[in-house]
């Protein structure tokens, strides 16, 4: 396994009680952990922010901008699963996954 992949193997047993084993592959884990500290660090700067007593419309465009980042973050992984785990999931018929990316997207989009 490359440094940039990540891979989960399991099992599935389809309603007919086939036994499906697979593993996913997410390629954008490397750059979602990179972008994840990004993240952390300017999350961890807007809260000095805020200890320092810095004008709240700093702040807030700060928070702004980390939320901008969350969404885009969470954007990746949605993609990458798309691409690869629900790709994988559909070939097998594993509903179970794309009834678990559903409401993984209703959370993501509230």
């Amino acid at each position: 396994m490359h440094e940039h992949e990540h891979e989960h193997e399991h099992e599935h047993i389809l309603e007919d009680g086939t036994k499906i084993r697979h593993s996913h592959t997410h390629t954008q884990t490397k750059a979602v952990l990179n972008r994840m500290a990004r993240l952390i660090g300017h999350l961890e700067s807007t809260k000095r922010m805020i200890e320092d007593g810095r004008d709240c419309s700093e702040v807030l465009i700060q928070l702004s901008a980390v939320d901008a980042a969350i969404k885009a973050v969470g954007r990746i992984i949605l993609k990458d699963h798309i691409e690869h785990c629900i790709v994988d999931a559909v070939k097998t018929g594993d509903t179970a996954e794309i009834e678990k990316l559903n409401k993984a997207i209703e959370q993501f989009i509230r």
